[in-house]
């Protein structure tokens, strides 16, 4: 049985591999490659969620959105942001409509 916390275990875990060796971790290379190694590899990642959505195979869309939830957490981290941060926006939204939200961001 999955742990409803899973986003916040998987965060803890990239949090202690921030700063290990890079040759001994992938989360560590990548924040020592920078913000734009990240970002780079969060936009790869969604091409290839994009790519098994229009091909439709659940298990490779599964597998696509793991990869780009993952990287995208590792871009929340840099930021020093978390699931909790994201949660709480979504939170926030509830009960709006899209229509409605989208408004509320107009006046931003």
């Amino acid at each position: 049985m999955m742990n409803d916390d899973i986003l916040n275990q998987l965060a803890g875990v990239i949090a202690a591999r921030r700063d290990a060796e890079p040759e001994t971790s992938y989360v560590a290379s990548l924040q020592a490659a920078g913000l734009d190694r990240i970002l780079r590899k969060v936009g790869e990642e969604c091409t290839e969620t994009i790519v098994a959505a229009k091909n439709g195979e659940p298990q490779s869309i599964v597998y696509e959105t793991a990869d780009l939830w993952f990287h995208t957490l590792i871009m929340l981290a840099h930021h020093g942001l978390g699931p909790a941060d994201v949660l709480a926006e979504l939170e926030r939204r509830f009960g709006l409509s899209g229509i409605e939200e989208k408004a509320s961001r107009a006046d931003q």
